[in-house]
């Protein structure tokens, strides 16, 4: 008989592994025993060498759904296995020998929800219902090894039923940690009202009009009826949440295509166990409230995630608003108490239960383009789920100030933490620190090295310098690019686009539209896009029209004319005459005027000269309703000139605005306008790169940054792209935007590192 020690590495705890180990052992008739170490499985098997082989075979091919075999390692065995196998209780107090997987939260399987509604079983409408392939996972663990003793349902001790299934290996809830029943398991609560009257107060609270807050997985979700404006609009009030649309939760995949065209693609996407949020394409005739999402074409819909949502959409039997549970940039609230005090003046009632949540996840967001996802902010059911990365050395990306998550990377992999929001709110950079502590504290990682952005006023820069470890500075549209390069697995130099907002440039001033020569540990500057000035610097984000005076009054003079005087006039006629004229001053005496080549200020500009927004509540609302109005509308280019500068090639965007103007000023719909410069700016990215390809560069382009969430944008700069024989890659797993940014600088850090060997 031979012995074989194996050790089997991934996401391997809290997805059903050991029970998958001990059956496949099982089958085979080999002896031996598997338990969780630290964040691993290891055990001992004992049998026929080409059993034991195709058993660590089975391992790596065969595992369940949820988990995510990284590696298999077989050695000799130390000790003789008595006859069976078994699995054995977790072992604590090792040595980390690696850095530790977080399983992810996953939404309610099939088959669990098959016995919630079935009245003869013992978990009928049991909102907690789950099994080892779903259920709660990140948002539930305490430390490793991975056992219910360390989690937030150890105040949950099993009654005999459901410890007979923990102990049963042949029962889907063999080593199930969450495992519950009504008998056993947390409870929901109304006030004073429990279980199903409970439920029942919650549902008729929403049919009737009114706000509920929905303890969830990942914390506080306020809820209310998609189909009543007058619901809906109160919520944004109370929210402090004017404009952006809300995600409306559907009870299923043919309620979703009622309600919008859902490709294959997001069909998968919509029922894989993430359940995330999917920006769909809206249908003309829906019974969704206009206020959901006003102006936008596309509905954010995702499918229930816990038995919780199932019942509650079910007692309710319409489309429910879901949206994060705070005030409008606040960090979601997790905690009971201070749930009741920040949504107190928010929600008619709370709907919560006696399950503590231990790490905070908002939902996730995906939008998907042709047969490709986009992730646009990834949270609950992806995060903490590891990626790919080539850090040898143990590091953290701080990340950037909006959008805000942190990575911390190491032994190969980056975990690219939950999403945070934005820190200039003051409980938000104290969620991020929580977040960044626990986050460290369960992996194993303590990072030696933090990367960070250049820009001095960005909280998570300040929060680096604080720290006593070394320190790396990452440019924020290097950053942008070596993330999508990094997710590709690109080693070598590439082509990076980096369209978003603003960034502090290295040369002290802010950029936005750049095309940069790059490799995974430095880049040069080879494009970008003109300068304007942005009339009261921060005010400009919030009120594009200061952006588009800014544009008119004072683009970096490359040699194209002005707009005439009478198209500005025509412009600033419907604007208030007294910020009109203070804009003027402030841009003639270059007050408070800092100047910026960004690609989202653009967007901004071209949205309040057709009049589609001349203020803004969310960062990026211009441009979402600039795609809005394109919809599918056939365009004519605009003027564009690309010229050389500095050494550098540079879109001068006075042409494209004067020809704008004119258009509009002869009376050419908004729609088509709109379509034009989404069209114009997919030809100016194809000629900056196409210039750059010409001096040498490589055909390998990354796009990056939060202005590619435009999927018209997206899709039209990949098709240029791609005519001219260039590979184009866009991040899939990393968001786009801001979010990806701290994945970025992981990154950049780690291959300086490499290069420092």
């Amino acid at each position: 008989m031979t012995v074989r020690a194996f050790r089997v590495f991934g996401i391997v705890q809290g997805v059903g592994f050991r029970p998958f180990v001990y059956r496949t052992a099982d089958a085979l008739g080999l002896d031996g025993w598997v338990a969780n170490v630290d964040g691993h499985v290891e055990g001992e098997v004992a049998g026929d060498p080409r059993t034991i082989d195709e058993f660590a075979a089975r391992l790596g091919t065969g595992a369940p759904p949820l988990a995510r075999v990284r590696r298999v390692d077989l050695t000799n065995g130390r000790t003789t296995p008595g006859k069976g196998f078994r699995v054995r209780r977790s072992a604590s107090g090792h040595a980390r020998t690696a850095v530790r997987e977080i399983p992810p939260d996953a939404a309610v399987c099939d088959a669990c929800l098959r016995e919630l509604y079935d009245p003869a079983d013992r978990r009928y409408h049991y909102p907690f219902i789950n099994c080892t392939d779903c259920g709660p996972r990140a948002t539930i663990i305490e430390d490793l090894p991975y056992d219910r003793s360390r989690t937030t349902m150890r105040r949950f001790p099993l009654c005999p039923a459901c410890a007979a299934e923990y102990a049963d290996p042949a029962d889907r809830r063999f080593h199930a940690e969450p495992v519950a029943c009504p008998a056993c398991g947390p409870r929901i609560a109304w006030d004073e009202l429990r279980g199903a009257a409970a439920l029942r107060a919650a549902a008729k609270t929403v049919a009737d009009g009114g706000i509920v807050a929905v303890k969830g997985l990942g914390g506080y979700q306020l809820v209310c009826d998609a189909t009543d404006s007058e619901a809906v609009s109160s919520l944004r009030a109370r929210k402090h949440r004017p404009s952006k649309p809300f995600a409306v939760m559907v009870r299923d995949v043919e309620t979703a295509v009622r309600l919008a065209r859902v490709s294959g693609t997001e069909r998968a996407v919509l029922t894989s166990p993430a359940r995330p949020v999917v920006l769909l394409a809206s249908r003309r005739r829906h019974p969704i409230a206009p206020e959901v999402a006003p102006g936008v074409p596309r509905t954010g819909l995702f499918l229930p995630t816990t038995g919780l949502h199932h019942l509650l959409l079910d007692e309710v039997a319409r489309p429910l608003v879901v949206t994060s549970g705070n005030l409008s940039d606040e960090p979601i609230a997790v905690e009971d108490v201070e749930a009741f005090g920040t949504l107190d003046g928010v929600a008619d009632g709370f709907l919560t239960h006696d399950r503590p949540i231990r790490a905070r996840y908002d939902d996730s967001v995906l939008r998907i383009e042709g047969r490709q996802r986009i992730t646009v902010r990834r949270a609950r059911g992806l995060a903490p789920e590891p990626l790919p990365l080539a850090a040898r050395t143990s590091l953290a990306g701080a990340g950037a100030q909006l959008k805000h998550t942190f990575t911390l990377a190491g032994d190969g992999r980056a975990y690219l933490g939950p999403h945070t929001g934005d820190l200039s709110d003051a409980a938000t950079y104290e969620a991020f620190c929580r977040s960044y502590a626990e986050l460290t504290r369960l992996t194993g990682i303590e990072p030696t090295v933090l990367a960070h952005d250049l820009h001095p006023g960005y909280l998570s820069t300040q929060w680096a310098r604080e720290q006593p470890r070394r320190r790396i500075a990452v440019q924020h549209h290097h950053a942008h690019v070596a993330a999508v390069a990094a997710e590709h697995g690109v080693s070598g130099p590439f082509l990076g686009v980096a369209y978003d907002g603003l960034g502090l440039g290295d040369d002290g001033t802010l950029w936005g539209g750049e095309i940069l020569l790059a490799d995974p540990s430095g880049y040069c500057r080879v494009g970008r896009f003109a300068t304007a000035s942005l009339p009261g610097g921060d005010a400009a984000v919030r009120h594009p029209s200061r952006t588009a005076l800014g544009h008119l009054l004072d683009a970096e003079p490359l040699g194209a004319p002005r707009p005439s005087p009478a198209l500005v006039r025509r412009f600033t006629e419907h604007l208030d005459p007294s910020e009109t004229a203070a804009v003027r001053a402030m841009v003639a005496r270059r007050v408070n005027c800092p100047r910026a080549s960004s690609a989202g200020r653009l967007f901004d500009t071209v949205a309040a000269l057709l009049g589609l927004a001349d203020s803004v509540s969310y960062e990026g609302e211009a441009a979402v309703r600039l795609e809005a109005a394109a919809e599918a509308a056939p365009a004519v280019p605009l003027a564009h000139r690309i010229v050389r500068a500095d050494g550098l090639w540079v879109y001068d965007s006075t042409p494209t605005l004067t020809d704008l103007l004119e258009r509009r000023a002869s009376g050419e719909p908004v729609r088509d306008l709109a379509a034009a410069f989404h069209l114009t700016l997919a030809g100016v990215t194809a000629d900056l790169v196409a210039r750059a390809v010409e001096g040498g560069a490589p055909h390998t382009v990354c796009l990056g940054g939060g202005c590619f969430v435009n999927g018209r944008l997206l899709t039209g700069v990949r098709r240029q792209l791609r005519s001219q024989g260039l590979r184009v890659l866009v991040g899939h797993e990393v968001p786009v935007g801001d979010g990806g940014i701290s994945f970025g600088q992981a990154a950049v850090a780690a291959a300086r590192l490499a290069k420092e060997r």
